[in-house]
């Protein structure tokens, strides 16, 4: 996954006058905006393989959801740990985004699983192949680099001094990517889709020196969306008032795309919102939330806890995890309730699925809801049922030793919405292609 750092971004168009991109910002302040997040999968994505089937893609995305898990381990003791145990290049959205001034272009992976906010940069001795230029910081009248005294330096995990006083930062993936170079500030310009381009003056990033390992040589870095200082939406902070939301189309809308909604554009609200309290706990970057059961139709199946904890806590919310990921002996109950009430043959599964289904003849799916702590989420067979081929369909839940996250296919259709400053996440059942 990410440090993975995870997964997607994109954005264009420039402000190269910095009281314009001040002014930008001001009216991102007041308003909110959007931006677009493109599925890997997308006929819009640079990553799009026209020779593979929807099936193709549908089977590559479950197997990069099981890989993704690995980065989630609670074992380490610090974030630079923890992201050691991140599988790179495992994230499910791009975004467009543009770094300097005047503004330079890149694709990058946005992951709600990492934090900094990277890519390649030139001189490179050691850089993974991107087809696109890279980014030369000499060329840009914005960017600077922090010496090793300052508190940017000073608070970041994994970060070092060079010989010239500059402060190196170094993220690593348990599949042995990696990314060091210089930790530097410069204004990020967002590409609104609500509105004129939106400039970020003085962001954190990392630029890359040496990079190499299992990227896509069609992105150029990763967008941290986590939790954590150095984030996208921490950096964003006050401007956007801790909040931002997505909206996910479902597989079969993958030629649109979905998009992530900052500041006021981010609220949820109307008729059956339900909120859930968000859990702060170590590692900062990873969104955390409680979940007390799951009912198949009116049995309850109570949650007794993974990895993260039996109580507050227990579960990661993640966009760049496909499937939604349970312990395995909780999982072994929700099975047997699901399949006991499903009238179909069942069939061999894939690696990372456990049931599965001739989907022919069409069959009635039970109706599954998620009981987070003050908040119950009613799932649409969409969100429970994948269709792999053309004649089989599988549960898109998937145990796995004693982790918990709620993946994406489960989040489709629903706005969800993150409010760091109130600390919850709201969930609307919505059709994302209207929104």
């Amino acid at each position: 996954m990410a440090a993975i750092v995870n997964q997607t971004y994109f954005f264009t168009l420039v402000f190269a006058i910095l009281g314009l991109s001040d002014l930008c910002l001001i009216e991102a302040q007041k308003g909110g905006f959007s931006v677009e997040l493109i599925h890997r999968d997308s006929p819009k994505s640079p990553l799009y393989n026209h020779l593979e089937t929807a099936y193709n893609r549908v089977t590559n995305s479950l197997r990069r959801s099981y890989n993704r898990v690995h980065r989630f381990k609670p074992t380490s003791v610090s974030t630079k740990d923890a992201q050691a145990d991140i599988i790179a290049d495992s994230g499910e959205y791009l975004m467009n985004i543009s770094i300097g001034t005047p503004a330079f272009d890149i694709v990058a992976i946005a992951d709600t699983g990492s934090d900094l906010i990277w890519t390649q940069c030139k001189p490179c001795s050691q850089c993974f192949q991107q087809d696109a230029p890279l980014f030369d910081p000499s060329n840009s009248s914005t960017y600077k680099t922090f010496s090793c005294s300052t508190s940017q330096c000073q608070n970041l995990d994994g970060s070092s001094c060079s010989s010239n006083n500059s402060c190196q930062y170094s993220v690593s993936y348990g599949d042995g990517s990696f990314s060091n170079g210089d930790l530097a500030a410069d204004t990020l310009t967002l590409a609104s889709t609500t509105g004129p381009p939106v400039a970020v003056p003085n962001t954190v990033i990392g630029c890359g020196h040496d990079n190499d390992g299992t990227f896509d040589e069609k992105t150029s870095g990763i967008i941290g969306l986590g939790g954590g200082d150095v984030s996208l939406i921490s950096q964003l902070g006050t401007s956007i008032g801790g909040k931002f939301s997505y909206c996910l189309l479902p597989l079969s809308d993958a030629g649109n795309s979905s998009k992530l909604n900052l500041g006021s554009d981010a609220n949820v609200s109307g008729n059956g919102v339900v909120s859930t309290p968000l859990t702060k706990k170590f590692p900062p970057t990873f969104y955390f939330l409680t979940l007390e059961a799951i009912s198949v139709e009116s049995n309850r199946i109570n949650f007794t806890g993974s990895s993260f904890g039996k109580d507050d806590g227990n579960i990661i919310i993640d966009s760049g995890t496909t499937l939604t990921i349970l312990p395995e002996d909780f999982y072994s109950k929700l099975e047997t309730a699901v399949s006991s009430l499903i009238n179909a043959t069942r069939v061999d599964a894939p690696e990372g699925l456990s049931l599965c289904y001739d989907a022919q003849p069409v069959f009635a799916v039970p109706d599954i809801t998620i009981h987070f702590t003050g908040a119950d989420v009613k799932l649409q067979p969409l969100n429970t049922f994948v269709m792999i081929s053309d004649t089989v369909t599988c549960f898109t839940f998937s145990p796995f030793q004693d982790f918990a996250i709620y993946g994406n296919l489960a989040q489709m259709n629903f706005l969800v919405g993150y409010d760091t400053v109130q600390q919850t996440v709201s969930f609307l059942l919505t059709d994302c292609s209207k929104s």
